[in-house]
């Protein structure tokens, strides 16, 4: 396949040849959205992100990529890398994404099957249709969009990750064994999101994380509530109280030694916004201080995800013996997650009370990660942003979730200019029920990035 452009395409025809291919892109994110890819096997069989892994390596071939490979992880998981040539003397652009999706929690809660891309009202609802399959299907028709305009003008290399959403840092640790795979001069992460629908954005931060697991013992077996109720200690009780030591009454995040007082400076989010994102029900209050930008972008917050404990239905009159927690802490930028984390383990296990047994155990770690938006590809984002979203000026904002291959990347690759852009608006609810993205968004993101791969390859000539 020539790759090798004569001409830099115009906008215009550009922009039509991506919306040309947008029927195409809903077919393919159909296929992808119908794998069960969640990375985990307790929940799902390996056999779903195999066969998701295998799409996308086919995929990738089928446009002509050199040196498809698909990736055997440390983690156990698998992800999938191609090489595409450009002209002679062009720079290397490395394309993110992940295929690997959040569970579906409760798919009677969906209003279609969750993995069953499904069109209504004008969005593509479906497990992945944003978070992140959606950002392969950008690439890819960014990508097909320029080879019939003349050829692609830089390197591209690919590489989709299976397992980002487990944390488990598959392909973190086979990138830092493997440095000369991912060697970039930009990257530009598929993962991110516009702040609002139809609001162009490049994400500057992301908090990192970290996940620890707490478990307090304090009898050798549960006991009869009436008989020993009142004096035995009850494992879960006291682990209700490690958990409520977290926050503070505002709901702030309150880890003994952790600075819990940044700000943002940047784009702001006005609480009505938020709370119609967030779908706050009527009359209950925000948790915290600070405006929403600090609460979201600039300080730590702690997460219960989840209790080991018997359900209502089916419980006993009985004193638990032990009770176990799942915590999350995402980390602003400026904040060690280690440190972190050793914090967070040094406060459940100082404020677990009655001289019960405690254990923490760490199960997942990700710095902060915080971009340089001075750098000449991020000017030539903002110039394809404005063919892509007429009239409107890009945006710099912060992002709470974590992505901590960027950490690992800009470390790899210090010279590398790391972008974050992608399909998860607010209106999309990634991780939650009834995800989907705006088809309207992903044509307006496939173009944009068309046009950056040219302007980016033109400030480089």
């Amino acid at each position: 396949m020539d790759t090798s452009p004569t001409r830099q395409p115009e906008p215009a025809a550009l922009a039509a040849t991506v919306a040309g291919l947008q029927a195409r892109a809903r077919t393919e994110l159909a296929e992808l959205v119908a794998f069960k890819s969640v990375a985990d096997e307790a929940q799902f069989p390996k056999s779903e992100c195999e066969a998701a892994a295998r799409w996308v390596a086919d995929a990738l071939t089928a446009e002509g990529f050199q040196d498809v490979a698909t990736l055997d992880t440390p983690d156990g998981t698998q992800s999938v890398y191609g090489y595409l040539p450009g002209p002679a003397g062009a720079p290397t652009v490395l394309l993110y994404a992940h295929y690997d999706v959040q569970p579906p929690l409760d798919e009677a809660a969906w209003i279609s099957p969750p993995f069953e891309l499904t069109e209504r009202d004008g969005r593509w609802y479906g497990r992945g249709a944003a978070d992140c399959k959606g950002g392969l299907i950008m690439h890819l028709t960014a990508l097909r969009a320029l080879k019939e305009h003349g050829g692609i003008p830089v390197n591209v290399k690919v590489i989709v990750e299976g397992s980002e959403e487990q944390g488990t840092g598959g392909l973190e640790r086979y990138a830092e064994a493997h440095p000369e795979l991912l060697t970039a001069d930009t990257i530009v992460i598929g993962d991110a999101g516009n702040f609002r629908l139809g609001l162009p954005t490049v994400t500057a931060t992301l908090r990192g994380m970290t996940l620890v697991q707490v478990q307090v013992d304090t009898l050798e077996g549960n006991l009869h509530s009436g008989m020993f109720g009142g004096a035995a200690p009850d494992a879960l009780a006291a682990l209700i109280r490690v958990l409520d030591s977290l926050r503070a009454e505002d709901g702030s995040t309150t880890v003994a030694g952790l600075e819990a007082q940044g700000s943002w400076q940047g784009l702001q989010y006005p609480e009505a916004d938020f709370r119609q994102d967030a779908k706050v029900l009527d009359g209950v209050g925000l948790i915290g201080d600070g405006t929403v930008a600090d609460r979201l972008w600039a300080r730590p917050a702690v997460t219960v995800l989840g209790i080991d404990c018997p359900p209502v239905v089916g419980a006993t009159p009985s004193v638990h013996a032990s009770a176990r927690a799942l915590i999350s802490l995402r980390v602003p930028p400026g904040m060690d997650a280690a440190e972190a984390t050793k914090l967070l383990r040094a406060h459940l296990e100082r404020t677990t009370p009655w001289n019960a047994r405690v254990t923490t155990e760490q199960v997942g770690q990700g710095q902060p990660f915080q971009a340089n938006t001075d750098s000449p590809a991020y000017t030539s984002m903002a110039e394809a942003m404005r063919v892509a979203y007429p009239g409107e000026e890009m945006q710099t904002a912060g992002m709470g979730g974590s992505i901590p291959l960027c950490n690992t990347l800009a470390t790899l690759y210090p010279e590398a200019e790391i972008l974050l852009i992608g399909l998860s608006e607010p209106e999309a609810q990634i991780h939650a029920v009834n995800e989907s993205v705006s088809p309207q968004e992903l044509e307006r993101l496939s173009l944009a990035e068309a046009v950056f791969l040219t302007k980016y390859a033109e400030s480089k000539a």
